[in-house]
């Protein structure tokens, strides 16, 4: 995504999954199914013919990485299969409901507040960069 982000803002046009794949280094067939995925929920427009290709749907600004996470893998936040509000315990794991739901907020404040143009060119949001700036935030658990 962040390769056609770059493209719209060259204005180079649509870029073909083979072209796509070069620039982010990744196999064609993964990406071809990530394509598939992300046209099927309306963020990218096909193009045939020989100069053909994809291209973003709406402008890099409108697009959240929230929107593509979604698109490739669902909802950004589930626990054995279920939405964190739909999880229930009995006992003394009846709490845990509550840090679910705060795990998918905290996921959605970062996601769906960081759009494709900020992620390329590296103007994150300030709560974003505070977040990674946390002393501990770059380190393995």
């Amino acid at each position: 995504m962040l390769a056609l982000a770059q493209a719209q803002e060259e204005g180079s046009g649509p870029l073909s999954v083979e072209t796509l794949a070069q620039r982010q280094d990744l196999p064609r067939k993964f990406l071809e199914a990530i394509v598939a995925d992300l046209r099927g929920a309306g963020l990218l427009l096909s193009t045939r013919g020989a100069r053909g290709g994809y291209t973003l749907a709406r402008p890099a600004s409108e697009v959240s990485l929230g929107d593509v996470f979604r698109a490739v893998d669902g909802p950004l936040a589930e626990v054995r299969g279920l939405r964190p509000h739909e999880t229930s315990y009995e006992g003394v794991a009846r709490h845990l409901p509550t840090v679910w739901v705060a795990v998918r907020a905290s996921l959605r404040e970062v996601l769906d507040g960081t759009s494709l143009a900020q992620a390329l060119s590296g103007e994150l949001p300030e709560h974003v960069r505070a977040m990674a700036d946390a002393p501990d935030a770059w380190r393995n658990r």
